[in-house]
């Protein structure tokens, strides 16, 4: 936002010649593309955008992004006293455990991955817990692995139905945002790379497994290119933005602007 600020602010000062430019700033980016999802689009006349959403410096340009499916599991057992009668009771608290023991996780290949991020469950520590919900994620840039995990994880819940028949299990499946392999021949990646170049810096374009609003406005035909913004260390404690690349962010901007006018 600063680096977008300090951009449009120059142009003005400087009064320069430049392209009619469009600037949107979303909400609910981290938590599933909300605001650009239900961003009116109709109010939007731009074919191209450039998303400052990468981790590292502005010429680090996110190459592939993978299609995201969230999941939420709700698992309904049986309340029983725990030191009285647990005998009567079906630990919904197992019956997750058991399900997510048999699903995989972490890094399954350097395209997918495969997380559990959400649990709870239970009322109080003497009762066999009737309900526990978890939730989580898995993403890939290949469409067939994304489908075989898909396929492995309704499996598995009903496995364990077969396992569990007392017990029941629900499911929500969602997929948040669809997966892009950028091409390097659209105008907005020609024009971003000669820019780039023209500064200095060389094109870093690589792969990610990280969604942005790029996923999202490429479903509604905008050409759209993400850049780094001068962040290190993105989500976690240890985050820092190198002032450098931060000043040749608000650089790049200015030039996207002004390029060719």
């Amino acid at each position: 936002v600063g680096a977008i600020l300090e951009g449009l602010q120059s142009v003005k000062e400087d009064g320069l010649a430049h392209r009619p430019v469009e600037v949107v700033f979303t909400r609910g980016e981290e938590i599933g593309l909300v605001g650009a999802s239900n961003l009116d689009y109709s109010m939007i006349k731009a074919a191209q955008a450039v998303v400052f959403d990468g981790n590292g410096p502005v010429n680090r340009i996110t190459g592939a992004s993978p299609t995201y499916m969230r999941f939420d599991v709700k698992v309904k057992g049986r309340a029983a006293h725990a030191g009285v009668e647990p005998e009567k009771g079906l630990s919904a608290i197992r019956i997750a455990s058991e399900i997510i023991n048999d699903l995989p996780q972490g890094r399954l290949d350097e395209e997918t991955t495969f997380n559990v991020g959400l649990i709870s469950g239970g009322s109080v520590r003497n009762a066999v817990p009737a309900e526990a919900v978890f939730g989580g994620e898995f993403r890939s840039r290949n469409t067939e692995t994304f489908d075989l995990v898909k396929i492995q994880l309704l499996a598995t819940l009903e496995r364990v139905r077969q396992r569990y028949r007392e017990a029941t299990i629900e499911e929500d499946l969602e997929v948040m945002f669809q997966m892009y392999n950028l091409d390097p021949e659209e105008p907005i990646v020609k024009l971003v790379t000669k820019i780039m170049s023209d500064m200095g810096l060389a094109s870093d374009i690589r792969p990610s497994g990280g969604g942005t609003d790029g996923n999202v406005l490429r479903l509604h035909g905008i050409e759209s290119v993400v850049v780094g913004m001068s962040t290190n260390e993105m989500h976690t404690v240890d985050e820092y933005v190198v002032i450098p690349d931060l000043v040749n962010t608000a650089r790049f901007c200015q030039q996207v602007m002004t390029y060719g006018y």
